[in-house]
């Protein structure tokens, strides 16, 4: 019953993003406005972790089987892709390349900005 409670939580979230993606006229994914209302209910108190933890958890374990349907779809546009597949594969090692070091960059600012808070106080 808990887990049905926790993903009732997390389905009505994502349902938010799905309305304000239909009424804003914004560019923005409802999986991304679903994330940000998320964000937002959680850094203000107004969902305890603890609400939704157990089925996140869940959601995130069985991420890799969301990817097997998207890859099997790849084998239908396979005849499209193969011209320009050196430059995608270039482009998708160039661009995880940056997202690494820009994330281990943020990291490092704000492991360093907790530090000199901690030595502070």
């Amino acid at each position: 019953m808990r887990f049905i409670k926790q993903f009732l939580i997390i389905l009505f979230v994502s349902f938010l993003g799905e309305v304000l993606k239909a009424v804003l006229p914004l560019p923005i994914p409802a999986s991304i406005y679903g994330l940000t209302i998320m964000l937002a209910l959680l850094v203000s108190k107004v969902v305890k972790l603890e609400q939704v933890e157990g089925a996140s958890m869940f959601l995130i374990d069985i991420m890799p089987l969301m990817f097997i349907p998207a890859s099997a779809g790849l084998i239908d546009v396979w005849p499209s892709l193969k011209p320009v597949l050196i430059p995608l594969l270039i482009m998708t090692l160039l661009s995880t390349v940056l997202v690494m070091v820009v994330s281990g960059k943020v990291t490092e600012f704000i492991i360093k900005l907790d530090e000199g808070k901690q030595k502070k106080g």
